[in-house]
């Protein structure tokens, strides 16, 4: 079989959030961070032959970018043979066991029922993350006066911070301010429809490709029903 380049991407954002990962057979891949509180899951367009376990999944990626010439896998029992330039390399990669992986679980986690619904656009995510970067803000924060909605950058321990503020779309009349930290936002680029629980969860889901994301909310949250 081969990877296509989407495929690839998802696996370049899925090491960002876990440097190991667990292929089950079939084309849904899901993937979990070591502290349990981002997860994913994305449909690929190939079909996964068998399960298997990459235990450094950016070394895996390394090594099928060695391969220009768009290589092939076929997997063993134990491993994946990865040839390329025009079939006379063979690289065989050892899997590893599932015990070595933080795994995600078995069922679809269920949302709560979520009292947030927000858009996010391609260009304002994309913004967001860059003005974060430059302002070395660590969290993003989902928030509302009632009126209208903003997602903000800021920094909880400093008061004299920059901060960013982006007006996203009209308010419900409810008030909120749901944080989130910088390092737990890994999605890939695009626009992303977007539930938020005041149970403490989140959910991110891509507006073109099929992928979505889990996302716990951080202390210091709140969530206040308007009148």
């Amino acid at each position: 079989m081969k990877l296509s380049d989407e495929t690839l991407n998802v696996l370049k954002n899925f090491a960002s959030i876990n440097q190991s990962i667990y292929f089950k057979k079939g084309k849904v891949l899901r993937t979990v961070s070591a502290g349990k509180n981002v997860m994913a899951e994305a449909v690929l367009s190939e079909e996964i032959p068998t399960d298997f376990g990459v235990y450094d999944l950016n070394n895996f990626l390394s090594v099928i970018s060695l391969h220009k010439d768009d290589p092939t896998f076929d997997f063993e029992d134990n491993d994946v043979l990865i040839s390329g330039l025009k079939g006379r390399s063979k690289i065989r990669y050892r899997f590893c066991s599932p015990k070595m992986i933080v795994m995600p679980p078995e069922k679809r986690l269920a949302m709560p029922n979520p009292e947030i619904n927000v858009e996010l656009s391609a260009e304002d995510f994309d913004w967001i993350m860059r003005t974060a970067n430059v302002l070395a803000s660590p969290y993003i924060a989902f928030e509302s006066d009632g009126s209208k909605v903003f997602v903000t950058t800021l920094d909880l321990q400093q008061d004299s911070a920059h901060t960013e503020s982006l007006e996203i779309q009209e308010g419900d009349g409810n008030k909120y301010r749901m944080l989130f930290k910088i390092e737990n936002i890994k999605m890939m680029p695009g626009g992303y429809d977007i539930q938020i629980s005041s149970k403490g969860i989140s959910y991110f889901k891509h507006k073109t490709s099929n992928i979505e994301y889990w996302i716990a909310t951080e202390a210091g949250s709140k969530y206040e029903k308007g009148n």
